[in-house]
């Protein structure tokens, strides 16, 4: 990543115009064209640095469901099982621990019977047990990645 590809990504994790032409938007705050900005942005989620671009929403206010989910994966199915997981729109993120629950992610889905129904259907794949783990009361903690410090 060059130095363009950083400041593209402190300007839309967070600050993604809401524009007609929003790659237009950056590319003048970065000093760079629309079709260079989207050319970045393209590479970028082809090379898995940007996995996801999309809205963020209060789940609950909108009805829905949330809900942390903690597996224990063999480490010869860890790839598998990240992949069946990355395969669910409503799976905002995961991330590996050193732990006897090694990958974590969290899941918002319309209601907990929805929740519970892609659990099941990523277990019947992957033959890995989740927990399910809703919160009781909810925490939100905005988080920013600096690419350029």
């Amino acid at each position: 990543m060059d130095n363009y590809d950083k400041q593209i990504l402190d300007i839309i994790q967070s600050h993604f115009p809401l524009a007609s032409r929003p790659y237009e938007e950056v590319g003048k705050q970065v000093g760079l064209s629309e079709e260079d900005v989207l050319k970045r942005v393209r590479d970028l989620k082809e090379a898995g640095i940007i996995r996801r671009m999309g809205a963020n929403f209060t789940s609950k206010t909108l009805g829905w469901q949330s809900t942390l989910c903690a597996a224990s994966v063999p480490q010869e199915k860890i790839e598998e099982f990240i992949a069946e997981v990355n395969q669910h729109d409503g799976v905002t993120h995961n991330y590996l621990r050193e732990n006897e629950f090694n990958i974590w992610f969290a899941l918002i889905a319309p209601n907990m019977d929805a929740v519970e129904s892609i659990l099941n259907g990523i277990t019947e794949k992957t033959g890995v047990k989740i927990l399910n783990l809703p919160a009781d009361k909810m925490f939100k903690v905005k988080v920013d990645f600096k690419m350029n410090k």
